[in-house]
Order: structure tokens, then sequence, then C-alpha cells
């Protein structure tokens, strides 16, 4: 019954109490770190030990993998953890395909970690599919991708480039942490895996830290034996007290995406329209490259993020920041608060991204007080 469900009521189903005998509505934290064992070695439970499992932990999984339909999911401290078993999970002197535009961390880690294990890796514009063709080798074994890409909102097409890794034996994984099940479902596009800082829109409310992989329902079973080992044995997985949060979030996700989504399509239009920005990225917005394409792979929204580039120099944009009163000057996003970041200055001086772009997460504050909040920065 639960699969002809609606994501918002699945959003409840799947995180309710499960064997609790208290009958309590609301679930329960389980911090203990381990569990007793039988005097003939069973464990009644089925959990050993937090490292491997936890009943919170299994509770989210569970529920992340029903949301997302997948073979399994496996939840880990943090989306770079998530994405770190990703690359762990590959082989030395194999090849690994990164969008031009992407979570730096994500080129930094490339660059500055696995380079020194062996992994070779390129960069590309993905929104042009020649040329990821093009960037394949012989030894590429994984295209990583993000849609909307972090943070000039670049939108991709997952469907073919899942083809194009799949048609060079490599595999395809959608960082789909802006768009969340809520807005896109890279599985059913023939992503192989969706990986989720779920520290953000499933948590909610900036408070907690963790990160997920679900795989496809045809993911290889050896793949997923081989990222469970390295979730249980390098042991980069979240506490209970953040997975119970995370659950927590996850129940009310759909809800508050939906809303944060409209304040930021109105906020860009809006601010497409004020003097001194010199360019809005959005994709909900017609003068975005891949407009057409987000209408078609994101039907419901294009989320809850956009950017803006303002002033010819970086402290121009900086002190842009400091005159708003509703945006906190702060890194993240997905929270219920509206945040607001100069990039460039987090990134570092090999950071791609240019020196005026402004990175925004709205959030669920009534849309006419952000618009006069900005009304008033750009005016001061």
């Amino acid at each position: 019954m639960k699969n002809k469900l609606r994501f918002e009521t699945l959003a409840i189903q799947s995180t309710a109490p499960d064997g609790d005998d208290t009958c309590s509505v609301a679930n329960a934290i389980y911090p203990s770190t381990t569990f007793e064992r039988e005097t003939d070695g069973s464990y009644q439970s089925g959990f050993v030990y937090t490292r491997d499992n936890n009943p919170n932990r299994q509770l989210l999984e569970d529920s992340l993998n029903t949301l997302e339909q997948g073979k399994k999911a496996l939840a880990f401290a943090s989306g770079m953890a998530a994405a770190s078993a990703v690359l762990q999970s590959l082989s030395t002197g194999d090849h690994v395909l990164l969008p031009d535009d992407a979570y730096y961390c994500m080129h930094r880690s490339l660059r500055e970690v696995y380079n020194h294990w062996g992994l070779q890796h390129s960069i590309v514009d993905m929104t042009d599919l020649e040329a990821v063709r093009s960037a394949m080798q012989s030894n590429t074994r994984l295209l990583w991708l993000e849609s909307p890409s972090n943070p000039l909102l670049k939108i991709s097409d997952i469907a073919a480039l899942a083809d194009i890794a799949h048609q060079h034996d490599a595999l395809c994984v959608v960082d789909n942490t802006w768009a969340t099940p809520v807005l896109q479902s890279p599985l059913a596009l023939g992503a192989d895996a969706v990986m989720y800082s779920t520290t953000k829109y499933f948590g909610g409310h900036s408070d907690s830290l963790s990160g997920a992989l679900v795989l496809n329902q045809n993911a290889e079973d050896a793949w997923l034996e081989r990222l469970t080992t390295i979730q249980k044995l390098n042991g980069a997985v979240p506490s209970p007290f953040d997975c119970w949060l995370i659950l927590r979030g996850l129940k009310t996700m759909k809800l508050r995406l939906q809303q944060q989504t409209r304040n930021a399509k109105q906020l860009a239009e809006f601010l497409a329209t004020q003097p001194g920005i010199q360019q809005v990225h959005y994709p909900d917005l017609p003068s975005h490259p891949q407009h057409l394409l987000a209408q078609q792979q994101m039907p419901s929204g294009s989320g809850a993020m956009l950017s803006i580039q303002y002033g010819n120099h970086p402290s121009e944009a900086m002190q842009l920041t400091g005159r708003l009163n509703l945006f906190t000057a702060a890194t993240s996003l997905g929270g219920v608060e509206s945040l607001i970041e100069h990039r460039k200055s987090v990134e570092g001086a090999l950071s791609p991204t240019p020196d005026n772009l402004l990175r925004i997460s709205v959030g669920i504050e009534h849309i006419e007080d952000l618009k006069a909040d900005w009304l008033q920065a750009l005016n001061a």
C-alpha cells in the first residue's frame, strides 16, 4: 500500500515509530552504542554496535529509500562523507568526470585527497553533452553530476548524461541536494545513485549534520556491498540524535520546500528588475540558458536557491550582505531562515566562481518582507 501513497503521506508513514512497545506517536532516540548479545551469540534485536547500525539510522535509511523508491539507502555523517564513500568504492587508476560548476569541496577532495590515492579526474561543462562525450576516457568509471549546480544553478540533462556514462561502463551519481526528491527524481531518469547532504532541506532547521546515498533498484549488488562495507568500517555515520532530527525534519520537508520555492521564484523575478544587479541565476526565469530543460526535469519548480552577481568588486558584494536585515550572512542552505553568502571568499583563490557572486538560500519568511529588505539594502 505504501508505494501507492503520495509523497506527503509517505513522509509521515515512513518515519513513524517502528517496534516501540510504548506506542509513542513520536520517535524515540536510541543513544546506546552497543546492544545486548544472547548466550548463543545471536543478537535478538538485530543490532550489534551503533557504528554498524542503530534503530534511528535504520529508520532513516528505510524512509529515504521509500521516498526515492530505491534499492537501498545508506546514511552518513555528512554529505561529503557520502560522496567520499562513492569515491572510495572506485579503484586506483580510475577516472572521475566532474562538472565545472559544483560544490567546491568535491573539486578540492579530488585534487587534494584522492589524487594521492591514484584517482584521476577531469572537469567539464556538463550542460554541453558533446563536451562530456569528448571528456569520457577509457578508464572513466564515475560521472558525478549536480543539477541545479552550485552556485551558478546550471541545469544538466540527467537522462542523457546517465546514458553517456553507461555507454562507457561508468556510474552516474547525482548530487540532488538542492532539488531533493520533492522536485527531482534522478533515479527515475537513469542515475545509478543520488547523494544528499541531508543537513540541508531534509533537516531544514540548520541544527543537524548528515548525508545519504540512495541506490537505484538496478544497482549492482557488488557496488552496494562495497559501499556498505565502507560505511561500516570507516565509521563516518550520523549519530542517533542527528538521525532523529533528520527524520523529524523529513516529515515537513515538502511543505517547507514548496513555500521556499515560491519565495525564491518571486524573489528572483523581483531582483531581475533591480538596477545594480548584473545577473540573476535561477532556472525558472525565462532568461536562464536551460530554462526549458529545467521545466521538463523539475516540473514542480526550480527550488529555493538562487545566486546574483552584484557590483564590480568583491567588496561591493560583501558590503551588500551587511545591509540586509532578514538574510543572515552564513554558509550552508536549506533551513527555514534565509541566508546569503559571498561564495568566492569561502571557496578560495582556485575557485571559478565569479568574484561578485552572492549565493542566496531563501527561507519561509513572507515574500513581501524579503523583497522590502532587498529594496532598502540596494537603495542604502
